[in-house]
């Protein structure tokens, strides 16, 4: 059998989804680690990564179980939801390698309004500073974040603000962000790919006036 045929195409289908259910595993350890740990507090954090790994997970699964039965519904969902995260998530990686210094601020304004206490509590402690950026626009939050501080540095009053300190190596992480989501967006594509293949290949076993 040539590596183009019907073998070799289910069992590259299945060793991709066998990947794809090892990361979303490793999203849900990594999640419950950090809360056991107290890494993270925010329940909506740790939530939001148990979901994309549970998700991942399930869409593993069903191409998983598609590509061994050579299921034709299956594998049709397949593609077309995973067609669908390619989607998402190459113009969020396209987004994270395009966004400038500007757009960086304004993106940490929104995600630090929509944080809980707890959790801007932790980032202060852990990152040694107080409150988000010190400018005219957000003013009155930077004095109420500045009020409530618990960082170590607020004692000799020579803290910096976890803005500053988070767009120093904002570029460089949105960069490894994006290029890590562009890199699984092209294996989700090839996954498609896969399975628009697999689908319309004969099974070399079955009944040859069967349907595929």
């Amino acid at each position: 059998m040539v590596c183009g045929g019907f073998t070799c195409s289910k069992n590259a289908l299945c060793s991709l989804n066998v990947v794809y259910m090892l990361v979303g595993l490793l999203l849900i350890g990594v999640a419950a680690w950090g809360k056991g740990f107290g890494l993270v507090s925010s329940i909506h954090i740790i939530g939001g990564v148990i979901a994309v790994g549970v998700f991942l997970l399930l869409i593993a699964i069903v191409g998983f179980i598609g590509a061994i039965h050579h299921h034709q519904v299956l594998l049709f969902f397949y593609m077309v939801i995973l067609f669908i995260v390619f989607l998402f998530q190459f113009g969020v990686s396209c987004s994270c390698l395009a966004m400038n210094r500007g757009q960086q601020e304004t993106l940490l304004n929104s995600t630090w309004g929509m944080l809980e206490n707890k959790t801007k509590t932790d980032l202060e402690i852990q990152l040694n500073c107080c409150g988000l950026l010190n400018s005219t626009s957000t003013l009155i939050q930077f004095e109420q974040d500045l009020l409530y501080c618990p960082a170590a540095c607020k004692i000799n009053t020579s803290c910096f603000t976890c803005g500053d300190k988070m767009l120093n190596h904002a570029t460089e992480a949105l960069k490894i962000l994006g290029g890590v989501g562009l890199f699984f967006s092209f294996t989700e594509i090839l996954g498609v790919w896969l399975a628009v293949r697999y689908r319309n290949q004969k099974d070399p076993r079955a009944n040859p006036s069967a349907f595929l």
